[in-house]
């Protein structure tokens, strides 16, 4: 069953951010101007087919009760399943899964997921609750990456931090209250790098499941990075020790 997207802004913007759409729906006698023209415009340059439908169907499909003549229906988002995950790199000596804990920000998950895929992690971990949803901010800042890098979707990430754990996986949790930078912690090998959410960072206990915890060094007055760029920096740390051997 397809999901619903609705709003002519939004639809426009999951068309232009490469969400897998099966078909436009617009609103018979729609009144032509440019919002229109970008929606037509997108579906035709994405190969969607544009369906011309009376106003009380999209009255009925709607979820918000605030379509605007417009709806998209996308091809609902595939998780893959963990142990397909650890499957696949269970005879490899280095490997990166990045989890992220409670980040509510689609756009800093997008950017997350385009730094997953830039790295060549195997895999985003996600859990199911206060997670950012994978619509068309995340698809657009993601710039494409979230097509071609695993997702997974899990009830518990803590659960799911311990199953890795017991697949041989180190868990290294970002914090700014860890002991060690990342350039003296042990970032190789098979990793999973814990992100925290943007205003708290990582739970207790998600914190306490984690085998190390790792921060970047700091130079200026201001803090931290925020959620995305650290993810992207600490990633590197570890692309480089796959290069080095240290």
């Amino acid at each position: 069953m397809a999901d619903i997207i609705e709003g002519r802004h939004a639809v426009h913007e999951a068309l232009v951010s490469g969400m897998p759409a099966v078909r436009v729906l617009l609103a018979d006698g729609a009144r032509p101007g440019e919002a229109v023209d970008e929606i037509l415009s997108a579906a035709r340059a994405a190969g969607v087919p544009v369906a011309h439908v009376s106003r009380s169907v999209l009255d009925k499909m709607s979820v918000r009760g605030a379509h605007q003549g417009a709806m998209a229906e996308v091809r609902p988002f595939a998780f893959v399943p963990l142990e397909e995950v650890i499957a696949a790199a269970a005879n490899e000596p280095s490997a990166l899964i990045i989890a992220l804990d409670h980040v509510l920000d689609p756009q800093n998950l997008g950017a997350v997921v385009r730094s997953a895929e830039v790295v060549g992690a195997r895999a985003v971990l996600v859990p199911k609750k206060r997670t950012a949803a994978i619509g068309p901010a995340a698809f657009k800042a993601s710039a494409g990456a979230i097509a071609h890098t695993p997702i997974v979707r899990e009830p518990n990430l803590v659960r799911a931090l311990v199953r890795l754990q017991e697949a041989g996986w180190w868990i290294a949790g970002a914090s700014e209250a860890a002991p060690d930078t990342v350039w003296d912690a042990p970032m190789e090998g098979r990793i999973v790098l814990v992100m925290g959410s943007e205003e708290s960072g990582l739970a207790r206990l998600t914190a306490e499941t984690c085998d190390f915890l790792v921060r970047l060094p700091v130079a200026g007055r201001v803090g931290s990075l925020n959620v995305a760029q650290a993810a992207t920096a600490l990633a590197f740390e570890w692309v480089r020790r796959g290069r080095t051997g240290r």
